[in-house]
């Protein structure tokens, strides 16, 4: 079945590109606002929201990422809730708990209390902090858009969108999400340490009694017709070509890997993580003002759709090689054009 997008004229589809690109810049300014520097950062996370996935922020504390969320949910006009990750917090806190209420009458019902996962933005705040048990009902939430108690299914409200964050320095009294979890993650991203510029803006703008307010850009309806829009964006296939051949080469039994491959790694992305590059690609062809994906999209979307999906070996450990490194290598490696 046709989509619309694919059943509209061209200048048709040159006004639904310019809407998007001047939505997605509007967003950008707003959240501009609050938040200094982190360009990269805000883009990633606005690009894994209009490509229906969820982020994982890697990055020490105090950089703003608890602001970030909020000020996203506020440009949006969206419920945003914050889930803080301890060692003792159990699922129930996450997803709500079955309760006995008494009625008016005296006579007793079950009722069901919904807890902070019932939003449209969550941040998950350290969350390998918390046991593998509250881990999995978080991430089950997050891949099923549902969640079910006793014998009752609750659908999630759309859009639905984690962002969780973990601590990289302090590694003691965690439990480090497994691999399989990590895969259900669109995106890994790095905070970065601002520069002196960005310091003193942040100085500027924290310690005087005025602060900067944040006001709704775009509104839920449009955030989901931009989501459905960017899923429309034609991809060529050698383009998807490119994408599967960087793929493949981050497996170290490919004959088409790189040496670094084979050397560091012990076990490559899954197609999850071709399917992150793509989809984000489509959304930053839009971001662009194009409605054609190319292959710098997927070169520029590669690195944080895979450094989370790709699980290095003993010597790559011990040598504590980074795996934007590996990544940076295989792209460099691999050709926009097969060799056949």
């Amino acid at each position: 079945m046709a989509t619309e997008a694919q059943t509209a004229t061209g200048a048709e589809v040159e006004k639904q590109v310019a809407a998007f690109k001047a939505d997605v810049d509007r967003i950008r300014a707003e959240v501009g606002k609050m938040i200094v520097g982190h360009h990269d950062i805000v883009d990633g996370v606005v690009m894994s929201m209009l490509a229906g996935g969820n982020v994982l922020l890697e990055g020490v504390p105090g950089l703003g990422k608890t602001m970030l969320v909020r000020t996203l949910a506020e440009t949006l006009g969206l419920h945003f809730s914050r889930i803080q990750f301890t060692p003792d917090l159990m699922p129930t806190d996450i997803l709500g708990t079955t309760m006995i209420v008494e009625g008016e009458d005296g006579s007793k019902h079950f009722t069901f209390e919904k807890g902070p996962i019932f939003a449209h933005i969550i941040l998950a705040d350290e969350v390998n902090r918390a046991t593998p048990k509250t881990q999995s009902a978080m991430l089950e939430a997050m891949q099923e858009r549902s969640i079910t108690i006793g014998k009752e299914t609750y659908k999630l409200e759309e859009p639905f969108f984690v962002l969780a964050t973990q601590n990289p320095l302090e590694m003691e009294g965690t439990y480090p999400l497994p691999e399989a979890q990590l895969d259900r993650f669109l995106f890994k991203l790095r905070v970065r340490f601002p520069n002196l510029d960005e310091l003193h803006t942040i100085m500027d703008r924290t310690t005087q009694r005025s602060e900067p307010t944040v006001n709704e850009v775009v509104t839920r309806d449009r955030l989901i017709e931009m989501k459905r829009f960017a899923r429309d964006v034609p991809l060529a296939r050698h383009v998807q070509d490119y994408a599967l051949r960087i793929l493949q080469s981050t497996h170290p039994e490919h004959p088409g890997a790189p040496e670094i491959t084979k050397r560091y790694v012990r076990f490559g992305s899954s197609p999850r993580g071709a399917q992150a590059i793509l989809i984000t690609a489509k959304v930053r062809a839009l971001i662009d003002g194009r409605f054609n994906v190319s292959c710098e999209d997927v070169r520029q979307s590669a690195v944080p759709a895979l450094r989370h999906r790709v699980i290095l070996n003993f010597e790559g450990e011990a040598e504590g090689v980074d795996t934007d490194d590996i990544l940076n290598e295989i792209i460099k490696k691999t050709l926009e054009t097969s060799k056949k």
